[in-house]
C-alpha cells in the first residue's frame, strides 16, 4: 500500500496530468485533444463571455469535439475551473534577491496577483475549495515564502502572511469590482457614480446623529476623484507596514521553531 503522506491517488486526474504525472488517455484512437488545448479553450470563452459562459459542452464545441471526449481529461467542471485559475496565473514573480528588501518582494508579489485579476475579472467568481495544489498556484506561494526566508518568521508565520495578502489582494479586487459595475448601471463613470452617491448620502443622514459621516461629506472626500489604485495601494502599504514591524519584533524575539 501506498504511503498516505505522498500518495497523490486521491487528486483529481486532470490536477495530475497539470502537475505531469499522469499519462494522456490511452482508450481508443490518438486524441486531438489534450488537457493543454481543454484549458486554454475554456479561458478563451470566459475571457469573451465570461464565466457563465464556460460548460464542458461549450469548450467542447469551441473546440470541435464532443462533450464525452472531453471527460477523458477532466472528470468535472469544478476541475476544469481550478486548471484555467491555474494558467491564467502563469509562473509566479521572482522572490526578494539581489538586496531586495522583503516588504519591496511582497508588494511586487501582490500587485502581480491584481494583475491577474485586473486581466480576467472572471477569476474571482471561481470559488476557492481548498489551499493551494495546482502547479503554478503552488510556484507563487512558494514564491511568497521564499520573500520571508531570511526573515526569523516561524514557517507557520511565513504561510499565514503570504496567506493575508492573497485574501487582501482578492477581497479588495472583488468589492471593488462589484461596487464600480453597480455603480455603472446608473452612470457613465466612476466619478459621476460617486458624486452621485455623496449627494444622497448627505440627504439621507442630514439631521441624523451621525457626526463621522457628515464631516467626511463635508470635507469632500466620498465624491473627490481618487487616483487609480489609491484604495488598494492605501490597505496594502498599512499591512507590509504591520508585516515590517512583525519581522522587526520577531529578529529580537526569535521564536524557538524559527
Amino acid at each position: 500500500m501506498a504511503d498516505g503522506v505522498h500518495d497523490s491517488s486521491w487528486l483529481p486526474r486532470s490536477i495530475r496530468a497539470a502537475w505531469g504525472m499522469e499519462e494522456r488517455p490511452g482508450r481508443g484512437p490518438k486524441p486531438g485533444l489534450s488537457l493543454e488545448r481543454i484549458v486554454d479553450a475554456a479561458i478563451r470563452l470566459a475571457d469573451r463571455d465570461g464565466l457563465d459562459a464556460v460548460s464542458m459542452s461549450r469548450v467542447a464545441k469551441e473546440l470541435g469535439a464532443s462533450t464525452m471526449a472531453l471527460y477523458r481529461y477532466v472528470d468535472a467542471k469544478d476541475e476544469l475551473l481550478q486548471l484555467m485559475v491555474d494558467a491564467v496565473y502563469g509562473p509566479p514573480p521572482s522572490p526578494a534577491a539581489n538586496g531586495e528588501s522583503v516588504r519591496a518582494a511582497l508588494d511586487r508579489w501582490a500587485r502581480a496577483e491584481l494583475a491577474v485579476y485586473r486581466a480576467h475579472p472572471w477569476t474571482l467568481r471561481v470559488p476557492i475549495t481548498g489551499p493551494p495544489i495546482t502547479p503554478n498556484a503552488v510556484r507563487w506561494f512558494e514564491s511568497g515564502l521564499r520573500s520571508l526566508g531570511e526573515t526569523r518568521l516561524t514557517e507557520n508565520e511565513k504561510m499565514e502572511t503570504v496567506l493575508l495578502l492573497s485574501v487582501y489582494v482578492r477581497g479588495i479586487e472583488s468589492v471593488m469590482r462589484e461596487v464600480r459595475e453597480a455603480f455603472l448601471q446608473t452612470a457613465r463613470t466612476d466619478e459621476d457614480a460617486m458624486s452621485v452617491y455623496e449627494q444622497s448620502l448627505a440627504r439621507l443622514i442630514e439631521g441624523q446623529d451621525l457626526p463621522a459621516l457628515q464631516r467626511a461629506i463635508a470635507s469632500g472626500v466620498i465624491g473627490a476623484e481618487d487616483e487609480p489604485d489609491e484604495e488598494f495601494t492605501f490597505g496594502l502599504e498599512r499591512i507590509l507596514d504591520g508585516i515590517d514591524a512583525y519581522v522587526a519584533w520577531r529578529a529580537a524575539n526569535p521564536a524557538e521553531d524559527s
